[in-house]
């Protein structure tokens, strides 16, 4: 398979000289194109801060960081936003749509400001419709949808460009259960029928089962990864396991 995305040998430090926290000690970590991952681990462990990092929201205080061959500390703020734009998806837990505008339009908007063709826009945003379940909701407005539809909404505008990577960051949180179920269906059907990449970071061992492999930081480091067989349910039971010899309290 081919990386999509490289870390190698991430830090992440923050405060002032003298008074410095270190986040993350050195992070090596490797998602194959067509990978849907999870990244999981106690409070404080630095699942946001890597995931920040990933998607370009932070810089690191050293390492490197490579999206689709490129070094994004070699890249200027202008380009970081060409990448940002085209090559990367993010689906956040508090949906993060526009109320003023339709779902419509708010799946449109990375397409509208990419300057894309209208009819190419359209029809695209139908396309995401239908896979998310959605085509009814298009010409209403995010305070008229439940929490599951708001998700699958956002979702799907994280996906109508084809980015590289896709970033989720708790996308059940904020859900219920029939929700979160819905939504973790959605992504693991395009994940193995468009070949979408995932990154996933979530508390939730049952979200985390939909995933393909587990990666579980601690104290800012990886301790371990697990990689799913045949079945979620034995997946599910052994992240599970893995939780409880690990100890602490998972958020």
């Amino acid at each position: 398979m081919t990386s999509v995305l490289q870390v190698i040998g991430v830090q992440k430090d923050y405060g002032r000289k003298g008074f410095r926290t270190k986040v993350l000690k050195g992070i090596d970590l490797t998602v194959e194109k067509g990978d849907f991952i999870s990244i999981m681990g106690p409070s404080g462990a630095g699942k946001t801060t890597l995931l920040n990092l990933m998607s370009t929201l932070d810089v690191a205080t050293s390492g490197q960081i490579i999206l689709d061959g490129t070094d994004l500390s070699t890249v200027n703020h202008k380009k970081l936003s060409a990448i940002r734009r085209e090559k990367i998806g993010f689906i956040f837990q508090d949906y993060s749509l526009l109320d003023n505008m339709s779902i419509r339009d708010n799946i449109a908007l990375p397409l509208a400001l990419g300057r894309k063709k209208t009819q190419k826009i359209l029809d695209k945003v139908e396309e995401m419709a239908q896979l998310f379940g959605i085509t009814h909701q298009l010409d209403k407005y995010p305070y008229e949808l439940s929490g599951g539809q708001k998700q699958r909404a956002a979702a799907a505008r994280a996906l109508i460009t084809n980015p590289s990577v896709i970033f989720a960051d708790e996308p059940t949180g904020a859900l219920d259960s029939r929700s979160s179920t819905d939504l973790l269906e959605c992504l693991k059907r395009l994940n193995e029928t468009t070949g979408a990449t995932i990154v996933m970071v979530t508390h939730d061992p049952f979200s985390a089962s939909y995933s393909n492999r587990v990666y579980m930081l601690s104290d800012g480091n990886v301790k371990c990864q697990l990689d799913k067989g045949e079945s979620r349910k034995v997946f599910y039971n052994q992240i599970l396991d893995l939780l409880a010899v690990m100890g602490g309290d998972v958020e």
